[in-house]
């Protein structure tokens, strides 16, 4: 039954939103890979950051692990999206696994990046947050030659030597607007700082965060659908206040939105981050429209057509299933 509401709503539903194409790409190897081998697959760290991805995954025979050491001799692992350095690659020949790495090609081309300029005995500033997969992943292509940092107190803080040559790269999931502040004040203390060669924020964060940019200053309320440990996702709240949304929530369910927040609202924006399908946003607009907010405006800003193909080892051994 609808739920009363005495005015009627708005939504405007930012497009581009959810999957990007490197996680369709880390999703579907999983399922490929389940399919042709069987269960169980193992999976380093989640597949994406997100919590309905893994559930479903896990129903259909995935077993998900932190560290490599986790798997038995001779299992089929999948590697994660966010990638992994080469001391991980190490230790699964070690162990003798079948390993199949879905990393973003996004992702390994600031790996390349990265052991580029350490070749080349280049300092390396990673802007990025400490812990993250992705983080660990490139600080391990350059160990020695790579420094963290994490926020502008540690672009005040960070040291490095005089008479070697210094440049930058970044995750790929941060904020466009707080990489480039972070750029510019680490040039202001190092005039000598060399750019990578390409920009490393993916185009999918962009994307999603211009979209949100569009339509914050629109609506009084933003609902980001996606889960905790995604950042991507959580910047997408914090580019939304800062655009001009007077309040924004992450969810990662509809069951999880506050009907409190509804109060005195005429218009809603919803968006989704890259790791989250887009079943999960038909349920908050299913949701919303219940409480009056039925009429929806899908705001683009931007078409994406990009695809990955799988990665090489599973396509290599499904033509070779077909085959026999």
């Amino acid at each position: 039954m609808a739920y009363d509401r005495d005015v009627s709503g708005k939504v405007l539903l930012a497009k581009p939103r959810g999957y990007c194409a490197g996680v369709d790409r880390a999703v579907e190897t999983v399922k490929h890979a389940l399919e042709l081998y069987g269960a169980p697959i193992y999976v380093r760290k989640q597949i994406v950051h997100n919590k309905h991805v893994v559930s479903a995954l896990e129903e259909r025979g995935a077993i998900f692990v932190d560290e490599t050491d986790e798997i038995p001799e001779g299992a089929t692992v999948v590697f994660s999206a966010h990638g992994v350095a080469p001391s991980v690659h190490e230790e699964a020949q070690t162990r003798n696994l079948k390993t199949i790495d879905a990393t973003c090609p996004l992702v390994t081309k600031v790996h390349a990046e990265a052991r580029r300029f350490a070749s080349d005995d280049y300092q390396i500033l990673l802007i990025g947050h400490e812990g993250h997969e992705e983080v660990e992943g490139t600080m391990g292509e350059a160990i020695g030659n790579i420094t963290l940092v994490d926020g502008l107190e540690q672009v005040e803080s960070v040291q490095v030597d005089p008479d070697r040559p210094v440049a930058w790269l970044s995750q790929t999931t941060l904020s466009v607007d707080e990489t480039l502040t972070a750029v510019a004040k680490l040039r202001e203390r190092f005039p000598q700082l060399i750019d990578p060669p390409s920009d490393d924020i993916c185009y999918a964060t962009q994307n999603r965060q211009w979209a949100v940019k569009e339509i914050a200053a629109r609506c009084e309320l933003m609902l980001v659908v996606g889960s905790a440990n995604s950042s991507n996702t959580v910047r997408l709240v914090d580019v939304a206040l800062e655009s001009g949304s007077q309040s924004a929530y992450r969810i990662d369910f509809a069951s999880e939105i506050d009907e409190k927040w509804l109060d005195g609202i005429s218009t809603i924006g919803v968006t989704s981050g890259a790791s989250v399908p887009e079943l999960l946003v038909d349920d908050v607009l299913v949701w919303l429209a219940e409480r009056g907010f039925g009429e929806i405006e899908e705001v683009t800003t931007a078409d994406e057509h990009l695809l990955f193909a799988l990665p090489p080892e599973l396509r290599r051994d499904m033509k070779a299933a077909k085959t026999n």
